[in-house]
């Protein structure tokens, strides 16, 4: 199967960069679409970022601007920098992906994601 490990979490001041990076592991055939999501506290889990395998992203707008989704193929990675952070985005940030995995005689699609890590923008 497929496993995705975040990293990067941390306490900010408002103003304050971060950045989150997401490796993927396991029996990857080839990963598909990658993103991240965020849940705050007593909020419905949101859609941060994504980009697809030839490089094109979509954001939410209130991320547009200041977070820059990228990825590593050969790294099997995703990474979201974080810029200008406001106390408003402070979540869980989730790592997502629709990964193609062999199976032993073929391949399977399917999404996954990873166990969270925490942003905390305060001052």
């Amino acid at each position: 199967q497929v496993q995705l490990v975040e990293s990067g979490g941390g306490l900010v001041q408002p103003g304050g960069s971060l950045r989150l990076s997401c490796a993927a592991s396991g029996s990857i055939f080839r990963i598909n679409v990658m993103g991240w999501y965020r849940q705050a506290p007593g909020k419905e889990r949101e859609f941060v970022a994504v980009i697809d395998n030839g490089g094109t992203t979509n954001y939410l707008d209130s991320a547009k601007g200041r977070f820059a989704i990228s990825r590593d193929n050969a790294k099997k990675t995703v990474y979201l920098q974080m810029n200008s952070l406001k106390p408003e985005d402070t979540a869980v940030y989730y790592c997502n992906a629709d990964v193609t995995f062999y199976t032993g005689i073929s391949v399977n699609r399917k999404e996954y994601w990873g166990q969270g890590t925490q942003v905390t923008v305060s001052s």
